[in-house]
């Protein structure tokens, strides 16, 4: 049997499961500057899946390289349903939501 694709799609979602309460969070506490954290740890991961000689390492680093790509898109996304009021606003940043 080979257990490698259930591996990886285990990964995946365990990744995509990771970046969306982070991405919540990221704006909450730092707004849509905060979206070059997601930057760095893509970069970051995609270097090291091309440096990892291990076939499924390697697949999930990359796989987590590209959930934080997609992250920073969410960051601004979660700015936008923030201002509709679907989630919270952080208080102390209530000028960032102003038209």
């Amino acid at each position: 049997m080979n257990f490698t694709g259930i591996i990886v799609g285990a990964a995946v979602f365990l990744s995509i499961g990771i970046c969306h309460p982070v991405t919540i969070k990221l704006e909450y506490y730092l707004g849509r500057k905060g979206w070059w954290i997601f930057f760095i740890a893509g970069l970051v991961c995609t270097v090291t899946s091309l440096l990892v000689e291990n076939y499924i390492v390697s697949t999930v680093v990359a796989a987590f390289a590209f959930s934080c790509f997609w992250g920073i898109g969410e960051v601004f996304k979660q700015h936008e349903r923030v201002r509709k009021g679907w989630f919270p606003m952080n208080p102390k940043r209530k000028d960032d939501y102003k038209d």
